[in-house]
């Protein structure tokens, strides 16, 4: 099979999954990028840093129309990640190859318990603490950085968490973060961009996009609570593979 055509699938999953579950399935892009296409690590957090940034940003607009994105306070909330974002950049590119996959395994094994983990039916309002927030979005900042994941698995409980927002809100809010988060920590990262492969890149990113046009209209068809431990199922089994590849 033809290296654009797993692109293409791989990047029809990952949209789909973003658009369906508003954040998580971009953390597929890099052991795709990796043990599909045969991409270096450092590579592949860039590239997913890309395709992240492009499809983040598209599924934004969707959610804005609907008024389901908080500017002010989504970039309030992305302004503490961007230093953190640009130094999580640099410092990617010096990191072993073998340390960047393991940070990556153990983070998407987070994400996935924290997925598998049932949500209240309704969230109180929080009292927002700025110290908090400042934090929340340092961290989420530093791991889009290092690891070239979106982010979305930790924005969106970040969000209606210490900020007390509705989960619709929070979805819609967290794409603008990770867009936020993603083009500063690929301005950092320009070194590693030379010699990416962009017919493959390309077609992944445009699948992803349309992807998660598809996921947004499945959500509102089938349980999310369904499809998000489908998912956090097969992202524990995908990690579960990168830290024995890791470690062996």
């Amino acid at each position: 099979m033809s290296a654009v055509v797993l692109a293409l699938a791989a990047g029809a999953v990952i949209g789909l999954a973003l658009g369906a579950l508003g954040g998580g399935g971009s953390v597929l892009a890099v052991p795709a990028l990796i043990y599909l296409l045969g991409f270096a690590p450092v590579a592949a957090t860039t590239a997913s840093l890309v395709i992240v940034a492009v499809t983040s940003a598209t599924a934004l607009s969707a959610h804005a129309r609907d008024g389901h994105v908080r500017w002010r306070t989504g970039l309030l909330f992305a302004a503490a990640g961007i230093g953190p974002a640009m130094l999580g950049g640099a410092l990617a590119g010096r990191l072993p190859a073998a340390a960047l996959t393991s940070a990556f395994a153990l983070v998407a094994v987070a994400a996935s318990l924290r997925m598998l983990r049932p949500r209240p039916s309704s969230q109180a309002p929080v009292a927002v603490r700025p110290g908090r927030a400042a934090l929340a979005g340092a961290g989420l900042g530093a791991v889009t950085g290092v690891l070239g994941v979106g982010g979305g698995f930790l924005a969106v409980p970040a969000l209606v968490g210490v900020l007390g927002m509705r989960m619709r809100q929070a979805v819609g809010t967290s794409l603008l973060v990770i867009t936020v988060n993603s083009l500063a920590a690929l301005a950092l990262r320009a070194g590693t961009a030379e010699g990416l492969d962009w017919a493959v890149i390309g077609p992944f990113a445009g699948a992803a996009i349309l992807g998660a046009w598809d996921g947004r209209r499945l959500s509102s068809k089938l349980s999310g609570h369904t499809l998000q431990r489908v998912f956090a199922l097969v992202l524990l089994a995908v990690a579960g593979f990168m830290l024995v590849d890791a470690v062996a």
